[in-house]
C-alpha cells in the first residue's frame, strides 16, 4: 500500500513539473476553481477549462508533451483501483481534475466545459494519441434556438407596399412597426410580398407577384343589388338556413312587384304597417338612406342607373342598450377562395344610435340618429360620445357588450354560433361570383399574385337575439382617429383608444396569418372537420399562437378559422358554386366572364341535356330570352351574353325540366352530379384514347386475308396468292431459282 502510494505521488509530481515547463507560455493568471466545481472562470484571453477523466494535466500541452505524460502514466495509474484528485498551477490558474480508473482507455470520451463561453467540447482518444472532437448530443431547446438563429440570418424582413393604403395608413404603419416588417410608403421598382390597397384589385395594375389585400369584383359583388341577389338565389334553395336576411327588393325593375306585394300584404289583414328601408345600390356611410311605410313614398327616377336601389323589411323591434339601439361591425378575413378559407375577429365594434329607439311612425320616420346606426351619420349628433372606455360611449367594443348580455342570463355562445354560422353562410353564397372574377383578372397559367381581404359584416340583433345581417362592406374603416371640433368650425383628428385597439390588432394578425414565410396549412389540416350538420358551433377559447421566431413579443392571434374548420356543418351550402365550376369551365376564353351561344350549346351538348322533348332549337329560344331579360337589368354591363346569374337561372330552369317531381334543391343537386358524371365520362374517353395513341404500336406481320374484308372471295385470294409468289420468286439467287424450275 505504501509502495503504490509512494509511486502515484512521483508520477504526481513528475506531472506538475511538466505543467510548470508547458505554462511558460505565457499563460495568463486565472480564478482558482474549487475542487469539484463544474465550471470555470474566464478571462478575455486564456479562458480556463475544466476537464473530465484527469484531463487537467495536459491541457496546455503540446502535442509531444501529451504524449510523454501518457505513456508514463499509462502502466501505473491504469492499474490503480482508486482515485486521485489532483490540482496543477500553472501561474496561478489551478484546474480540478479527477483521475479514474480506465483513464487512457481508447475511444474514452472526454467532455471539456469552455468557461464564458457557453461551448462544449466532446471528444475521443485515438490510437496514435490524437484527441477528435465530436458534436455532444443537443437537446430540444438548443436546438430550436440554433433553428431560430439561422431562421433570423436567412430570413429578409417582409416587404409592404403602402403607396394605396389610404384611409387605412396609421394602422397599417403600427401593425407592420409591431411586427417588424419593411414599409414602402411611395412603393418601389422591386416586387414587394405585401400590397396593401385602399379600395380595390386595380388600384396597382402591374402587380404580377406578392399578394393583393383586395379581390378582383369585390366591390361589384357587395354592392347591395348583386348581394341580394346572390342571398336570393341561395334562398331559393335553402329557405331554412339563409332566413337572417331580411326580405328584399331591386329597384326599379322590381318596383311593381313590390308595390303589389305590399298592397295584397295589408288586404289580407288591415292591423299590419310595415316598414321598409330603402338603400342606394352603391351608397356608403348612410348616405341616400330613408325609411318608407308605402310604396307610393320611393323616390326613385326609374330608368336611372344612380338611383338604383334596394329595398327592405325594416327590423322593428331591435335589441337595446340603454334604450338605444346598436349595431355589431365584425371584421371578416377571408383569406383564399380556393381552398376557401374564412377567419372571423374575436374582437369587434358596436356602433350605437345617439337617440332613444321607439318602433317606426309617420312622425318619427326621418330621425335617422334613432333608426340608422351609421357612425358617419351619428358623429354629427351633439348627444355623440367620444369615449377612452371600451363599455361606455358611442362606440364600443364588441366583448363589451357581450359580458353585458351575459351579466343579464343571455346564452353568449349560442349568440356567437350563431353570428358565426351567418358570416359562414353569407361568405359561401359571395363566392360563386368572386370566382368568376378571379379566373377572368389571373386567369390560370398567367403570373398574377394571390389575394386576401378584410371585411366588415354589418349585423342588428334582434330582440328575440336572432342575427340579421344588414349589409357586407368590401372596405371598412380602419381609420383609428376621429374628427373633433376644437373650436367653433375648427376640427382636428383624435386618436380613438377603441378604434386602435380593434383595427390594428385586425390588420397586424391579418398580415401575420399572409407572411410568405408563414407555414402552409397541410392537406389534414384543411380537411372537413367540425360538428355536424345542425349542431351548434362550440365558442372556443384563446389560445396562445406564438410562433418560435415571433419569441412570445406578440399576443395571440384575434383571427378565429371558421371555415375549412367547419365544414361538414356548411359544405352542403356550396351548390351554387359547383354551377359557377362549369360556368367557368365552358367560358373558353381566358379573361371572358360572359358565356356565349355557342358555349351555351356545347355545354348542354357535352353534359347530353337535350333530347326529343328539348331540342337545340329550344337551348337557343332559352338563351335568348334569359340574356335578354338580364342584360335589362344590368344596365351598367357592357360585355353581351351570359352572365353567372342568368346562367344560375337557366340552370335552375333545365333541372326543373329534367326532374319535375323533385324540390328545386334536389332538382338542382341531380342535375349537378348528371353534368359532372357526364364531363367525368368524357374526360375518361379523352384519357384512354391518349394513352392508346401513347402507346407503340406491335409491328405489323402480313397475313393473306387478314384485315381486308374484301380478300375473303376465292378470286381475290388467288391473285394475292400469285402476286406473292411471283415477288418470292425474284427475290431468290438466278442458281437457287433454276434448280426450283428444274
Amino acid at each position: 500500500m505504501s509502495d503504490r502510494y509512494v509511486k502515484v505521488k512521483l508520477q504526481v509530481e513528475e506531472m506538475k513539473s511538466l505543467g510548470e515547463d508547458a505554462g511558460k507560455e505565457g499563460a495568463d493568471t486565472e480564478e482558482q476553481v474549487p475542487e469539484g466545481s463544474p465550471t470555470a472562470s474566464v478571462s478575455p484571453d486564456t479562458p480556463s477549462v475544466t476537464m473530465a477523466a484527469g484531463d487537467a494535466s495536459r491541457a496546455h500541452l503540446t502535442c509531444k508533451q501529451r504524449v510523454k505524460s501518457r505513456c508514463r502514466l499509462g502502466k501505473d495509474v491504469k492499474n490503480s483501483c482508486g482515485k486521485l484528485a489532483c490540482d496543477v498551477s500553472q501561474h496561478g490558474s489551478v484546474v480540478t481534475a479527477r483521475v479514474g480508473q480506465n483513464l487512457n482507455r481508447l475511444g474514452h470520451e472526454r467532455t471539456l466545459h469552455v468557461r464564458g463561453t457557453g461551448k462544449i467540447l466532446q471528444g475521443k482518444l485515438e490510437t496514435n494519441g490524437n484527441y477528435v472532437n465530436t458534436h455532444p448530443p443537443k437537446n430540444n431547446q438548443e436546438t430550436r434556438r440554433e433553428d431560430g438563429f439561422k431562421l433570423a440570418r436567412n430570413q429578409r424582413p417582409v416587404t409592404v407596399d403602402m403607396s394605396k393604403a389610404k384611409t387605412s395608413l396609421e394602422a397599417l404603419k403600427l401593425s407592420i412597426k409591431q411586427l417588424k416588417w419593411k414599409e414602402f410608403p411611395l412603393g418601389r421598382r422591386a416586387p414587394c410580398d405585401i400590397y396593401w390597397h385602399g379600395v380595390s384589385f386595380h388600384d396597382n395594375e402591374k402587380i404580377l407577384s406578392g399578394q393583393v389585400n383586395k379581390f378582383p369584383g369585390m366591390i361589384e359583388m357587395l354592392r347591395k343589388i348583386n348581394l341580394s341577389r346572390a342571398v336570393r338565389t341561395m334562398q331559393e334553395l335553402f329557405p331554412e338556413e339563409y332566413d337572417f336576411y331580411p326580405r328584399s327588393w331591386i329597384l326599379p325593375e322590381e318596383c311593381q312587384q313590390f308595390s303589389t306585394q305590399i298592397r295584397m300584404v295589408k288586404e289580407n289583414d288591415a292591423t299590419l304597417n310595415p316598414t321598409f328601408i330603402v338603400k342606394p345600390d352603391s351608397g356608403s356611410q348612410g348616405d341616400g338612406i330613408y325609411l318608407i311605410r308605402d310604396p307610393s313614398d320611393l323616390k326613385l327616377m326609374a330608368g336611372s342607373p344612380a338611383k338604383q336601389a334596394v329595398v327592405q323589411e325594416y327590423i322593428q323591434k331591435p335589441l337595446l342598450i340603454d334604450k338605444l339601439k346598436f349595431d355589431i361591425r365584425l371584421y371578416v378575413l377571408l383569406k383564399s377562395l380556393e381552398p376557401l378559407e374564412i377567419y372571423i375577429a374575436k374582437e369587434g365594434l358596436t356602433r350605437f344610435c345617439t337617440e332613444p329607439y321607439q318602433e317606426p311612425s309617420q312622425k318619427n320616420l326621418s330621425h335617422v340618429f334613432m333608426h340608422l346606426t351609421n357612425y358617419s351619420l351619428n358623429v354629427h349628433s351633439g348627444n355623440f360620445v367620444h369615449s377612452d372606455s371600451q363599455s361606455t360611449g358611442s362606440k364600443r367594443t364588441l366583448s363589451s357588450v357581450l359580458y353585458r348580455l351575459a351579466a343579464k342570463g343571455v346564452d353568449i355562445k349560442k349568440v356567437w354560433s350563431d353570428i358565426i354560422a351567418l358570416v359562414i353562410k353569407t361568405a359561401i353564397a359571395m363566392v360563386p361570383e368572386l370566382r368568376v372574377h378571379y379566373q377572368a383578372d389571373i386567369p390560370p397559367g398567367k403570373p398574377g399574385p394571390t389575394c386576401f381581404q378584410i371585411l366588415g359584416f354589418d349585423i342588428l340583433l334582434m330582440k328575440n337575439l336572432k342575427p340579421v345581417l344588414l349589409e357586407v362592406n368590401s372596405n371598412p374603416s380602419m381609420r383609428i382617429e376621429h374628427e373633433q371640433e376644437v373650436a367653433t368650425g375648427v376640427f382636428e383628428y383624435v386618436p380613438s383608444p377603441v378604434d386602435e385597439e380593434v383595427k390594428v390588432s385586425v390588420i397586424r394578425d391579418t398580415l401575420r396569418l399572409m407572411d410568405p414565410g408563414r407555414r402552409k396549412p397541410s392537406i389534414s389540416q384543411l380537411r372537413a372537420g367540425g360538428p355536424e350538420p345542425g349542431e351548434e358551433i362550440p365558442m372556443e377559447a384563446e389560445t396562445q399562437e406564438r410562433s418560435p421566431e415571433e419569441g412570445g413579443a406578440l399576443p395571440s392571434l384575434c383571427l378565429k378559422q371558421v371555415y375549412p374548420k367547419y365544414t361538414k356543418q356548411f359544405n352542403y351550402l356550396r351548390l351554387v358554386e359547383r354551377i359557377a365550376a362549369l360556368f367557368i369551365r365552358f367560358l373558353g376564353v381566358k379573361g371572358n366572364m360572359r358565356l356565349g351561344p355557342t358555349a351555351f350549346r356545347t355545354f348542354i351538348r357535352t353534359c347530353k341535356l337535350s333530347n326529343s322533348n328539348f331540342s337545340m332549337a329550344s337551348v337557343d329560344i332559352l338563351y335568348i330570352d334569359i340574356t335578354r331579360r338580364w342584360s335589362g337589368t344590368m344596365a351598367d354591363s357592357k360585355e353581351a351574353g351570359m352572365g353567372l346569374q342568368a346562367f344560375v337561372e337557366a340552370f335552375f330552369h333545365l333541372a326543373g325540366r329534367r326532374f319535375k317531381s323533385l324540390p328545386l334543391r334536389q332538382q338542382v343537386a341531380s342535375l349537378l352530379e348528371l353534368c359532372e358524371a357526364q364531363l367525368e365520362a368524357g374526360a375518361e374517353e379523352r384519357r384512354s384514347v391518349s394513352c392508346s395513341r401513347a402507346m407503340p404500336r406491335p409491328p405489323k406481320t402480313q397475313t393473306l386475308g387478314a384485315g381486308n374484308p374484301r380478300l375473303g372471295s376465292p378470286a381475290p385470294l388467288r391473285r394475292a396468292s400469285s402476286q406473292e409468289y411471283r415477288l418470292h420468286q425474284r427475290l431468290l439467287p438466278r442458281t437457287l431459282r433454276a434448280n426450283v424450275e428444274n
